[in-house]
């Protein structure tokens, strides 16, 4: 089972990953994505389903219209791990 990140790995976040916010609790980071109509996020949704696969990791996530929001957390280890940081990572490339 992956372990939990430490407070000191929590606090870099904000820089490794910018664009995520950490939520209130610490035990998530969130992310909401707006494109220009239903088709590009339905895209970028699939994309992320793909990586999501391949991580063997899935993020909790919504869709309405143009937005997208996810939010990342293990629910196994009942927090933040790699995994979820790995996961950013991974959708932040979609974008670059």
């Amino acid at each position: 089972m992956p372990t939990r990140l430490t407070d000191a790995e929590r606090a870099t976040l904000a820089t490794t990953l910018p664009a995520w916010a950490l939520r209130d609790d610490g035990l998530a980071i969130h992310r909401a994505f707006q494109f220009k109509d239903f088709s590009a996020a339905w895209g970028f949704m699939a994309r992320v389903a793909l990586l999501a696969e391949q991580l063997g990791h899935h993020p909790d996530w919504s869709n309405v219209w143009n937005k997208v929001e996810i939010t990342l957390s293990t629910h196994d280890a009942g927090g933040l791990t790699g995994n979820d940081v790995a996961l950013a990572k991974a959708i932040d490339g979609l974008l670059a």
